[in-house]
């Protein structure tokens, strides 16, 4: 290809330069020509770390100044967690392609090595996913949960001098960063479903540069980016974009599809959840009928009172 070298633009923590480093392996192993360079950008996620996930109220957290250098052409590509990438895409950007979904649950860490079903009142809980307080509320109502920012190494010292007892994290990052060692147990969707596209990492491209789509169809993974619309789908009819307590879980054989939603209250006492199985290639349609039996069964209605009293 003409013009043989790309930008991937890319947030500066372990996790962030672990997965752009996948992209950058994946452009140059199918693409031998073409030289991936990584430029790092400080996203505003990255620089406030002294706040609730939930107080701040950006949808665009960690990925404005990403799309930002996108569209200014500082980059070519931003490589992003796309549980963190909102559903809506600034004009002249889009989602250029997938890799394949690594683990998508959640995993507990816990210091004294005790499990979800061990914890009890008098163990402290960190996390900063208002989805997994209300879970872990839902399956105990009796724990203690504070909050916990900061990328995964310090959020595991943090538990290691005392601030919490155990986490619940993404159990992808964990055993990205080869850290599997630290997983206490990998936690059951039934216990506390995962993040909207949690496990894939997404390029986000503009949509005018048939150059880089070239290299897009060429790492893009097709089962995975099905899922993922399907998912965010989801997300989108829910208008899930602000941070509240939704997920969903995509089981997928072959191409069979078992789609879960989930929306609860922040203390986790009014909870839906439906699943609906049906073929792979219906996954955004199944996804779509799901949002819209929740939304009869009050989703919305759960959804807009946490907005009204936390959302910016």
């Amino acid at each position: 290809m003409k013009n043989n070298i790309v930008r991937i633009g890319t947030r500066g923590s372990a996790l962030a330069l672990y997965q752009a480093n996948q992209v950058k392996l994946s452009i140059e192993t199918n693409f031998p020509d073409v030289q991936a360079e990584i430029v790092i950008i400080h996203t505003k996620g990255d620089k406030i770390l002294d706040v609730a996930l939930s107080k701040i109220g950006d949808k665009g957290l960690f990925t404005k100044e990403l799309e930002v250098a996108l569209l200014s052409n500082e980059v070519d590509m931003a490589v992003h967690s796309l549980k963190d990438l909102p559903t809506f895409f600034p004009e002249g950007l889009q989602l250029g392609a997938v890799l394949p979904r690594a683990e998508v649950r959640d995993a507990l860490v816990s210091k004294n090595g005790k499990t979800l079903k061990e914890l009890g009142a008098d163990d402290v809980i960190a996390t900063s996913s208002l989805r997994r307080k209300a879970q872990l509320l839902a399956y105990n109502p009796e724990f203690q949960i504070v909050d916990i920012r900061g990328n995964v190494n310090t959020r595991l010292s943090k538990m290691d001098n005392g601030y919490c007892d155990a986490m619940i994290m993404a159990a992808a990052g964990l055993q990205r960063l080869n850290l599997d060692e630290r997983i206490t147990e990998i936690i059951d969707p039934e216990n506390i479903i995962p993040a909207v596209s949690q496990g894939i990492i997404a390029i986000e491209t503009r949509s005018d540069d048939e150059r880089v789509a070239a290299v897009m169809s060429g790492i893009n993974h097709q089962p995975t980016l099905q899922v993922a619309i399907a998912e965010r789908a989801f997300l989108k009819a829910m208008d899930g974009g602000c941070q509240v307590p939704i997920g969903c879980y995509s089981e997928v054989s072959g191409d069979v599809i078992v789609f879960t939603g989930f929306v609860s209250d922040l203390k986790g006492e009014k909870t839906i959840r439906l699943s609906k199985k049906g073929q792979l290639n219906d996954a955004r349609a199944i996804a779509l009928e799901i949002s819209a039996q929740m939304a009869e069964q009050g989703a919305k209605e759960i959804l807009d009172e946490i907005r009204k009293n936390s959302c910016i």
